[in-house]
């Protein structure tokens, strides 16, 4: 009870704010005063109508934190015409043509994009479109301006490339920086309209220190009045994520906004992302851990360039831990070994997470996770019939091209180490669970990382650990109000519990209104055992059908309805409801647990494409049928002491 009054009374201060501004503002169209003054409403007063008191999160909203267009370099450059402005719209849910000619539209709006655009030579397409007089200014600018106007857009991009490797900035102008920035800026605010599209403001910082991939997403909780004439920090600034931070900790300090990060694509960082030592070579310290979650509390766990929670390898164990692996190295220059994997991939992260709190008290990866696109096309496609790919050349329409396209070069190594386009999946989606779809509601949803992370479908999916649920609660009508009044959500941490209590589990899970029926409900558990090595652990929840758990615990398959880009609904549920007992327990234990729900067996975007285009010869390995997945932000267990 303790934990979840301290959440509300939390929340409330965190909205209070956010609810008066509201009311002050009085946008266009304003109609009269119908929101509710804290004033007005006291904690446990009693009303007809139950729902003035609520102060919990009652809807998920659906968003890509993780949007390139025409803007970042490695878009623009090579085909992508569309602007900021093209990507909200069609984020909102209008009809766009892609920059290869094909119409594209989403089956559903989202709710919130962030346009994320590399900070790297920021607009430097665009600039050369226009031929803007600062860049021509620049001697190594007009070069590539000459060399793009001149027919030869591949050389510049290759000369650009060469000066990104060896981050050199060529152009190094603040000034034009800051005019492109506030572009992207202007365009999130034309299209922010709170309550209906959220528009957060942001950028990627591309750290990639010996092709390794150390990226992170910036993420604003603030207007334009803060964060405009900005030059956001480039890996021509630092490669270090400890300067990134210190960036956004002076941000914060001289604007008093607010600002996150977050990494993504640890299988392409060869053991980096969750390594053991700082990048100047020292251990991980208790300052370390500390700053890593105030400023990375978030992990981008899935996206087009490989699923990110688990291998195969480290999950032996678990029959879908294999999704789309990218597991043979960097991003072109080392091969990958075992000994990496271990650093790179969520689940593994989480349970070394836990050894470190252990050790040095604090944890370094309490990280939540979401999903999201990285799709260099302006266009945030996650279903799989109807993927735009990853970016402009690859687009649908472009022939063989978008199978055979390098994603990873083989730039040293040659093709032990190259993954092409056909290797790539539709994902991914962040889902944020808050009261209202503003910058603030959400950017806070994600701060408390109340959170979670689809491969591309709308699968909706709410969990609360407590010490006393009974199995009937999870079929409440009131089922969150249950929750969060005698446990906490996903993102929050349990205590110790009443003496030979273990923790209890409910889940809702409902599929995609436009997608698949749902497979079954998974808790995957990490702890440490007693001689300090993280282990982790999948547990079927509850499950469609009438299968039962054979005798090694595992479960039957579901089947597959699958023929060709055709599947049907006859098998799987619509909604599935889960409750839980942790049968091994330890209460001198740190443990995780979060949810894993998996849809039935699909269509892969290359079916839906063989279908549409005809024979497409793709290789052996081609990914024809997939089952799309949710994965929620972790719940934490901390013992006493």
């Amino acid at each position: 009870m303790k934990c979840s009054l301290r959440y509300t009374i939390s929340f409330l201060a965190m909205i209070a704010p956010v609810a008066l501004h509201a009311q002050e503002q009085k946008p266009a169209g304003y109609l009269g005063d119908v929101a509710i003054s804290e004033k007005d409403v006291k904690l446990g007063a009693r009303h007809y109508s139950p729902f003035l008191d609520q102060s919990y999160p009652n809807r998920v909203f659906w968003g890509d934190t993780h949007l390139h267009t025409s803007y970042s370099t490695d878009a623009g450059m090579i085909g992508n015409v569309l602007g900021p402005d093209e990507a909200f719209r069609f984020a909102r849910g209008e009809k766009v043509r892609a920059s290869a000619g094909t119409w594209a539209q989403l089956v559903r709006p989202l709710d919130f994009l962030v346009v994320a655009d590399h900070a790297e030579n920021l607009g430097l397409a665009p600039m050369i479109a226009e031929s803007n007089p600062g860049l021509l200014s620049n001697e190594w600018g007009r070069k590539l301006h000459d060399l793009v106007k001149g027919g030869d857009p591949i050389a510049a991009y290759v000369e650009w490339g060469a000066a990104l490797n060896a981050a050199v900035d060529r152009i190094n102008d603040d000034n034009l920086q800051r005019t492109m920035w506030n572009r992207i800026v202007e365009s999130a605010e034309r299209f922010n309209e709170p309550g209906v599209f959220t528009a957060l403001h942001g950028f990627e910082w591309s750290s990639g220190p010996d092709a390794n991939n150390l990226h992170r997403v910036v993420m604003f909780r603030d207007d334009a009045d803060k964060v405009e004439d900005l030059v956001p920090f480039s890996t021509y600034d630092s490669s270090d994520p400890e300067d990134l931070w210190n960036w956004l900790a002076a941000y914060e300090k001289r604007t008093g906004g607010h600002v996150m990060a977050f990494p993504h694509n640890g299988n392409l960082s060869n053991g980096l992302m969750f390594d053991d030592k700082r990048m100047n070579g020292a251990p991980i310290d208790v300052d370390y851990a500390e700053r890593r979650m105030r400023w990375e509390p978030l992990y981008e766990v899935t996206q087009m360039k490989g699923d990110g929670e688990t291998h195969p390898s480290l999950s032996p164990n678990d029959e879908f831990a294999d999704y789309y692996t990218w597991d043979r190295g960097n991003f072109g220059t080392a091969l990958k070994t075992p000994d990496m994997l271990p650093r790179e991939y969520a689940r593994q992260a989480l349970a070394r997470g836990l050894k470190y709190e252990q050790e040095i008290g604090v944890n370094p990866f309490k990280f939540g996770m979401i999903g999201s696109t990285d799709s260099h096309t302006s266009l945030a496609t996650t279903r799989e019939d109807n993927y735009f790919g990853k970016a402009t050349i690859v687009e649908p329409g472009t022939g063989k091209n978008r199978y055979e396209d390098f994603i990873v070069q083989p730039v040293i190594l040659g093709e032990d180490i190259a993954i092409r386009h056909y290797e790539t999946l539709a994902s991914g989606l962040a889902a944020a669970w808050a009261r209202e779809n503003t910058r603030e509601a959400l950017w806070d949803a994600f701060k408390r990382k109340e959170v979670y992370a689809t491969t591309g479908s709308r699968i909706t999916v709410r969990v609360f650990a407590g010490w006393d649920f009974e199995a009937d609660e999870v079929q409440r009508p009131d089922f969150a109000r249950t929750g969060y009044d005698r446990g906490v959500p996903m993102g929050g941490d349990l205590f110790t519990g009443p003496d030979g209590a273990a923790p209890t589990f409910m889940i809702r899970a409902l599929r995609d209104p436009d997608g698949a029926n749902l497979d079954r409900i998974q808790i995957v558990k990490g702890w440490v055992d007693g001689d300090g090595s993280p282990k982790t652990k999948v547990f079927d929840v509850a499950w469609s059908g009438d299968r039962e758990l054979q005798a090694d615990g595992k479960l039957p398959p579901v089947g597959s309805t699958v023929k060709g880009a055709d599947y049907t609904n006859t098998i799987g549920s619509a909604a599935l409801g889960g409750y839980w007992v942790d049968p091994e327990f330890d209460p001198e234990q740190r443990a995780y647990y979060y949810v894993r729900v998996l849809e039935i067996p699909t269509p892969s975007w290359l079916a839906y494409d063989q279908a549409f285009y005809g024979n497409l010869d793709l290789p052996d390995d081609a990914v024809m049928v997939q089952q799309d997945r949710a994965y929620t932000s972790p719940i934490w267990y901390t013992p006493k002491g």
